[in-house]
């Protein structure tokens, strides 16, 4: 095959030469238009925001992000919830229960432990989401706010409601996520 270079000269470039630029840059366009999945997209943006809140302020149960996020949305539960009593109850970790292992939450009193901070999320987005139905009662149907009076009634902390919404806020808006550049700056 000839191709002409502007000049009088013709180069020859073998055929086997041009196949494999021609199947790299059509690789190179498949990968570059793949579609986005936006469900995966948002979780992987809060548990981002989640983790660089925890990251920040060198708390302990940062990389929990993503398992924070996918238990909030299994139990229908703002994906800020989790992360902002857990901050509320043991600054992310740092001062958890003493007398049970791996429970950064106050779950129970801080008279139940959990094999892992894994379980310890999923037991309690289950709970607060009135999957439980031992605790149905008291979460089940229940708004933010609604949970967080019956998880620490007003009459035992005042502030509670407030102190964790105002943690919530931090982390990011409801229904849109920080860009990470803003998260953490």
């Amino acid at each position: 095959m000839t191709i002409s270079l502007g000049n009088p000269s013709n180069i020859e470039i073998p055929r086997t030469v041009l196949v494999p630029q021609l199947n790299i840059a059509v690789t190179g366009a498949l990968a570059l238009n793949q579609a986005v999945d936006p469900e995966a997209e948002s979780l992987k943006a809060k548990a981002e925001a989640i983790d660089a809140y925890f990251r920040e302020r060198k708390m302990p149960l940062e990389g929990m992000g993503k398992k924070m996020v996918e238990e909030a949305i299994k139990n229908e539960l703002d994906w800020r919830l989790l992360p902002a009593i857990a901050v509320r109850e043991s600054t992310g970790g740092k001062f958890e229960c003493k007398r049970v292992p791996n429970n950064a939450f106050g779950w129970g009193s801080c008279k139940i432990g959990f094999k892992s901070n894994e379980q310890a999320i999923e037991v309690v987005a289950k709970n607060l989401g009135g999957n439980n139905p031992k605790t149905a009662k008291h979460y089940d149907d229940k708004t933010t706010k609604e949970i967080l009076r019956a998880y620490n009634p007003p009459s035992i902390v005042p502030k509670y409601v407030d102190q964790v919404i105002s943690i919530m806020d931090t982390i990011g808006d409801e229904d849109t996520v920080k860009t990470l550049a803003v998260a953490n700056t």
